[in-house]
């Protein structure tokens, strides 16, 4: 039996352990956990080729960069039908769809994806935000392969494009924290601390709304 009735979700600075701390919390939670998982459910919801997903999984595309010049979001523009809207933005839609989905189902864990704005209308929702220093960040980048000359560059290049993908689909930016309700430096608490901190935060919020409704 799942030990919250929440679900959360978790933005992630690159390197700060979005996913391992995120299915940390799942497991001991005992429920279920979203990151690239999220892909193959919007793939089966909406009949599009999972591959698609993947290739245009928190990344920007050529549509964005014509935002920059012109200054039109997504979010300000009208399709008469799903087929006349660029291949990203379905993808984005079905993606949409498939997180409120899974979160009308029950508490669960959903990394990244702009789950956060997707569910922000959602009382029952926990919305995260994981960071840690610089140093931190670039070793966990070291640990994946990134080359030591430029792995600096890499992790701010990271961060960079979640953040164009985040501000391109929301109505808010990637990071603030007006976004969040809960920003923690793993750098400092470790990926097990961190976890801990969650669950403490999440039992003394639902203490809360539950003594709210009585």
């Amino acid at each position: 039996m799942a030990k919250t009735g929440m679900v959360i979700t978790i933005g992630r600075q690159y390197g700060s352990g979005g996913r391992e701390i995120g299915r940390k919390l799942a497991s001991k939670l005992e429920i279920p956990y979203y990151d690239k998982e999220l892909l193959s459910e919007a793939a089966k919801d909406s009949g599009i080729c999972e591959e698609l997903f993947e290739n245009h999984d928190e990344k920007p595309t050529r549509s964005y960069l014509f935002s920059l010049v012109t200054g039109i979001q997504p979010h300000g523009t009208v399709a008469t039908s799903p087929l006349d809207m660029p291949l990203n933005h379905r993808i984005f839609l079905a993606q949409f769809d498939t997180i409120r989905r899974i979160a009308g189902e029950g508490p669960c864990v959903v990394v990244g994806r702009c789950a956060d704005y997707v569910l922000r209308d959602q009382k029952n929702v926990l919305r995260v935000f994981l960071k840690a220093d610089m140093e931190h960040r670039k070793a966990r980048a070291l640990e994946r392969g990134a080359d030591p000359m430029k792995v600096e560059e890499f992790v701010r290049k990271q961060d960079k494009q979640r953040a164009a993908y985040y501000n391109y689909y929301a109505t808010t930016n990637w990071g603030d924290i007006n976004n969040y309700d809960l920003s923690v430096d793993t750098g400092l608490l470790g990926y097990d601390g961190t976890v801990e901190l969650l669950i403490s935060y999440i039992k003394i919020r639902e203490a809360a709304l539950g003594a709210n409704k009585a």
